[in-house]
């Protein structure tokens, strides 16, 4: 297993390529590459060339830092044709970074509308039948995230969604800070995706459920709102002994493949202090659980 740190706290003060030198001082051996305005943002077309592509990597080799996956967010599920159709184009590009950085694994999110669930399920299968052949020919694997506010977001129908891609070549990301959107507890999904789980994200939340739905309140009434956060271990409402004892007893930790973020954003003005802990908690719990 591979424990990366996800960079975002820190686009802001320091430059794409400043990055993996940050992130070896803080104690981590990976990053995750999150969606980067010069690199591949949210939704649009990447922005890097083969040169800064390059330069990244050497970058990275520099710090001692691997990149344990890439993270696009595109709309690949977008009821809206034309959307989807530009995404597709966007994660061809997105691979052929990914391939020229030297890795072998991305994580992203289902996308889509969960107000328009069907028609986002075509769009997604319509992408799957341009793109796997792609990404089975470059032996990417990918790992999907049901987000809140994806047109997937219980965790169980994700496993049922990716199985249904028919490839090897794609898993499930369990975002733990999101485990009170997916619809059943964190142990059952766990066990249910067994191999298929190849990739976590370690942040906290609130349950968003409690004092009979109304620990947080939004106006009007009604608003089909998503409420979660990013907080450090311990700020929230997880069972971490639940958390990291499930991905011990699927044996996560031991398999190569298997890669662990920390993606703490909720305290940008203390990210230095926070991944630090974030680094030791995560250790202290694996050699407790493993």
């Amino acid at each position: 297993m591979k424990i990366a740190l996800d960079p975002t706290p820190f686009h802001h003060d320091y430059s794409l390529l400043e990055l993996p030198a940050v992130v070896a001082e803080l104690g981590f051996e990976h990053l995750q590459l999150t969606p980067h305005r010069d690199m591949i943002p949210f939704f649009n077309h990447p922005k890097a060339d083969d040169e800064l592509v390059r330069q990244f990597r050497k970058a990275c080799s520099d710090a001692g830092v691997g990149i344990a996956s890439v993270l696009p967010v595109l709309r690949w599920s977008g009821p809206d044709e034309d959307a989807r159709e530009a995404a597709v184009q966007y994660w061809k590009r997105a691979i052929q970074i990914t391939v020229d950085l030297g890795v072998n694994v991305m994580n992203t999110e289902f996308s889509g509308r969960p107000e328009k669930a069907e028609e986002s399920e075509r769009a997604f299968y319509r992408s799957m039948e341009e793109l796997v052949p792609i990404i089975e020919r470059e032996g990417i694997d990918v790992r999907i995230d049901p987000h809140p506010d994806d047109f997937v977001e219980n965790g169980l129908d994700a496993i049922r969604m990716i199985r249904g891609i028919n490839s090897k070549n794609f898993g499930l990301v369990f975002v733990a800070c999101h485990s009170y959107h997916m619809g059943a507890g964190m142990l059952e999904i766990m066990r249910a995706a067994g191999d298929m789980l190849r990739l976590v994200h370690v942040a906290d939340t609130m349950d968003h459920h409690r004092s009979h739905g109304l620990r947080y309140i939004t106006n009007p009434p009604g608003n089909p709102v998503r409420v979660h956060q990013h907080l450090k271990i311990g700020d929230g409402d997880l069972d971490w002994d639940e958390f990291f004892g499930g991905l011990g007893e699927l044996g996560f930790y031991d398999k190569p493949d298997t890669v662990m973020v920390s993606s703490v954003f909720a305290e940008d003005e203390n990210a230095h202090d926070v991944s630090r802990y974030q680094l030791k908690t995560m250790k202290d719990y694996i050699a407790r659980t493993r």
